[in-house]
């Protein structure tokens, strides 16, 4: 399919990329300076082009269709570019403040490390939106130029969308010590994870993602077995821990204030600990923006001390 602006389809892209990044009609119609219906004929126009709808109208707002989130991924950054060729934004909004920084990532690592690290910026005035998920979701999100950063628990596949380190997860088998105490710990740190039968597991996932993965690296076997408790956030699954529901596997970031308190311990401390590296990516192609570059950069220092 070409798209060749003596048809209009230039300009009908740039129309769809500011209702897709809008989430809304009139949103998009502001952005890019002209009125709604003009923006609907536009966007109608396109749809006959792609042959599929583009959007699905909500009471409030507009929807994406996959559609719209393939053709967002494959345009954003070339017309962001060429924007920046051209010297900037067209629209009337050239001028306005910058817009929100969009910052995804997991909920855990954003509330308890990300969000307090970027505090100083927050209090400055750069503004700050954070949307969390799992990684692959929110990578698809930041190639749509729906997000601008992403802190990421995997590399991003392919070179499609620059990554640097940010930090390395430490984790650990944890439990409350009133529960410790009943495992055979010197089993246990011999190698032998049938120290653990009968004690519930907990995890944020029902395929126990994070312990099989400790099993296989420091037992060198594979788990079988379904988890006690599922809930999809680490911060509820340390709560349990701690309330001595079962054992789990953390991140020691997430559960580093309950252990000096003593309030759970580690069964094991095995020379060779998993570790997992999480990594910053940003959106490929993106116009220079400064309140971004901040952001980056304060995540990239502060992680230093993670």
């Amino acid at each position: 399919m070409g798209y060749r602006d003596s048809n209009g389809s230039l300009t009908y892209l740039r129309t769809f990329l500011a209702v897709y990044r809008a989430g809304s009609l009139t949103a998009g119609a502001a952005q890019v300076g002209l009125s709604q219906p003009t923006v609907t004929t536009q966007l109608q126009a396109l749809e006959r082009r792609v042959g599929r709808p583009l959007f699905e109208r909500l009471p409030r707002g507009v929807a994406p269709t996959a559609a719209a989130h393939d053709l967002a991924a494959r345009v954003a950054a070339p017309l962001d570019a060429l924007e920046t060729a051209l010297g900037g934004s067209s629209t009337p909004a050239a001028s306005s403040p910058e817009p929100p920084v969009l910052l995804g990532g997991p909920a855990e690592l954003l509330a308890t490390r990300a969000v307090p690290a970027l505090a100083p910026l927050i209090a400055g005035g750069i503004r700050l939106t954070v949307v969390t998920g799992l990684t692959d979701d929110l990578l698809i999100d930041l190639r749509a130029a729906k997000l601008d950063l992403v802190i990421a628990t995997t590399r991003p596949r392919g070179r499609s969308v620059p990554a640097e380190p940010l930090a390395d997860e430490e984790f650990l088998l944890v439990a409350a010590p009133q529960l410790a105490h009943r495992i055979d710990l010197a089993r246990l740190s011999a190698g032998d994870p049938t120290a653990l039968t009968g004690v519930p597991l907990l995890s944020y996932a029902p395929d126990l993602p994070i312990l099989r993965r400790y099993w296989r690296h420091v037992f060198a076997t594979r788990l079988e077995t379904e988890p006690a408790l599922t809930v999809p956030d680490l911060r509820a699954v340390l709560a349990a821990v701690v309330a001595g529901a079962g054992c789990s596997v953390l991140p020691r970031y997430l559960c580093e204030r309950d252990l000096h308190a003593g309030t759970i311990i580690p069964l094991l401390t095995p020379p060779d600990s998993p570790i997992n590296t999480a990594y910053l990516a940003h959106r490929p192609g993106a116009p220079a923006r400064p309140h971004v570059d901040q952001v980056r950069t304060a995540l990239l220092q502060a992680a230093t001390a993670w």
